[in-house]
């Protein structure tokens, strides 16, 4: 990933934003939403639009790559297969938050990565409402730019504050819910954006402790978790393992400010698991 590609990768997810995205916030016409899994899992004309004007771009730029959107996913699962391997991938969320972004929640955003040979080389979070963005080259740290281009190094620092952390409750069940709130009582916030793009954004500016996956959709986690670890953060599965795009199914993916502080979190989600799954 050279850095020339690195910036007109950019500039083809801020156009894509300005042309397809922004005119539709707050404005989308009837009959340009739709639910695909469930009430609250929503596709919109902007989503769509997106994706299509990224995948023709970044194809026209790296004809060799294959290229995975969200939304071309969820028409044809099978466009997954592959990834593990595949020499040269770009992985793209054309709008993450689509729940917010219908809301009129400024709370959504744009996640593409660049995965080569199964490892996430490049990642970039986009805020197409302020037009600012975060990246990562693998071994380069990570930095943050606005809409005129200045830079800045994103290091985190590894104090822990237990002021902020992000874990998805609703996306387990019941009991799963009970077991882990109750042993995260100490964290001033414990939510969810609903909008990975948003919560890896601050979490590699250091704002929250910790963030926990229950879903491994890679166009949510791969630019991210690259973020993190180049901003100084830990990332690995709760296995231990390390975290890789092809992941698509089994144990979850955790991210925090420290080594130190991933392991305590580690033994306190595998405590509340196992509660959940052995009540007392």
């Amino acid at each position: 990933m050279s850095p020339e590609i690195a910036d007109r990768l950019i500039d083809i997810v801020r156009n894509a934003a300005r042309i397809e995205i922004l005119p539709h916030f707050r404005n989308l016409a009837a009959g340009s939403i739709e639910a695909k899994t469930d009430p609250s899992d929503l596709v919109t004309i902007a989503d769509r639009a997106a994706e299509a004007r990224i995948t023709r771009e970044v194809a026209s730029l790296l004809p060799q790559a294959m290229i995975i959107g969200e939304e071309a996913v969820s028409a044809n699962p099978a466009l997954l297969q592959g990834l593990a391997t595949a020499e040269l991938a770009v992985l793209v969320d054309p709008i993450d938050g689509t729940w917010n972004f219908v809301s009129g929640s400024s709370l959504f955003g744009v996640i593409l990565a660049v995965v080569e040979g199964g490892r996430t080389t490049f990642g970039l979070l986009y805020d197409p409402v302020n037009d600012g963005w975060v990246t990562a080259h693998a071994g380069e740290g990570a930095f943050r730019f606005d809409r005129e281009g200045r830079r800045e190094r994103l290091r985190i620092h590894p104090e822990e504050m237990r002021s902020a952390a992000f874990m998805p409750l609703g996306q387990f069940d019941p009991q799963t819910q009970r077991a882990l709130f109750s042993r995260f009582t100490d964290v001033a916030r414990l939510s969810s954006l609903y909008c990975s793009c948003h919560e890896y954004w601050l979490l590699a500016h250091g704002a929250a402790d910790f963030g926990v996956s229950a879903m491994l959709n890679p166009w949510d986690h791969a630019a991210g978790e690259l973020i993190i670890r180049e901003a100084g953060g830990h990332a690995a599965m709760l296995d231990g393992s390390p975290y890789r795009p092809g992941i698509s199914q089994g144990n979850n993916l955790l991210v925090a400010r420290s080594p130190a502080l991933w392991k305590t979190v580690r033994d306190q989600l595998a405590e509340a698991l196992f509660h959940a799954e052995c009540p007392q």
